[in-house]
């Protein structure tokens, strides 16, 4: 809730405010330095922000972090022990989750493909991406939290990863966050969506009203409107006016054609689509939150 965090005077987070319902997967996108890193490392207990508060699974990241380890798996900085190998890592860790599973180590060392004889130090980045991801995977966290998780994999694990987020980590009632800029892979298994810029949050809802509201409307006409509440934007090229709507698209195009425009097509978005148009235009101060 109204989260600060500067470093110098760079606004890392600019009163962030957002809430990760239980039981969903949460896509967190924004480009790169939109804060989301920050955002994470304050739920982790990693930063603490100079106002607003935070709390995870009800805690609070700041003096409950033990606790909150316990019950959370965390991916976000990628580093371990340099001089341990994954299986001795899995021997490491086993000790401090009550509710570790030494199948699901090995079950997801093999669904991974991560090579668990070589010492983390030696490992590419996208093997030491999965090994981060197995640990926090045999868990049993209730709630994984993940930072850029699909980075340095190739396209046949990172399909494998978000199959295992969804059938094994979702259907078990479990919560994820998941921060990403590729929007694709955020489509494919979020619920919720939240879009950070700047440091603020400019939406968040659940993906499938982000999808049914939002809309492309072209059409030509003389005196269109330039300001509604439903607008997001509007160009005009070559005669023909294009709107992005954020909801209404068919009342708005039957208001359009009883004024005596013509509405030329009336086209749904996807997440891509949606978040270029917020991120690239909208206002800093404008956010939307749809129930």
């Amino acid at each position: 809730r109204s989260l600060v965090k500067h470093y110098g005077k760079v606004a890392a987070l600019d009163g962030l405010s957002l809430s990760v319902p239980r039981g969903s997967i949460y896509g967190f996108i924004g480009r790169n330095g939109a804060g989301k890193t920050t955002a994470i490392r304050v739920l982790a207990g990693l930063a603490r922000p100079g106002s607003g508060e935070a709390r995870v699974l009800g805690l609070d990241p700041g003096h409950d972090r033990v606790a909150l380890l316990a019950r959370t798996g965390f991916v976000i900085e990628k580093t371990l022990l340099p001089s341990l190998t994954g299986n001795e890592l899995v021997r490491f860790n086993r000790g401090f989750f009550p509710g570790w599973s030494d199948a699901l180590a090995a079950q997801y060392a093999a669904a991974l493909e991560v090579p668990m004889d070589r010492k983390f130090r030696r490992l590419s980045q996208g093997n030491r991406t999965k090994l981060c991801l197995l640990l926090a995977l045999a868990q049993g966290a209730e709630l994984l939290i993940l930072d850029e998780p699909t980075l340095g994999l190739d396209p046949v694990i990172t399909d494998q990863l978000l199959r295992i987020l969804v059938e094994d980590v979702a259907a078990s009632g479990r919560t994820i966050l998941m921060s990403s800029h590729h929007l694709s892979e955020v489509e494919k298994i979020a619920d919720w969506v939240g879009i950070i810029d700047r440091g603020r949050l400019l939406l968040e809802a659940q993906l499938d009203d982000i999808r049914s509201g939002y809309a492309r409307l072209r059409v030509s006409g003389r005196d269109l409107p330039r300001q509604d509440p439903a607008i997001v934007t509007v160009t005009e090229t070559e005669g023909v006016t294009e709107y992005v709507l954020r909801s209404g698209a068919g009342e708005f195009a039957a208001a359009l054609r009883r004024q005596g425009a013509v509405v030329l097509d009336v086209s749904p978005m996807n997440l891509s689509e949606i978040f270029l148009e917020l991120v690239g235009k909208e206002k800093p101060d404008a956010v939307e939150v749809l129930a």
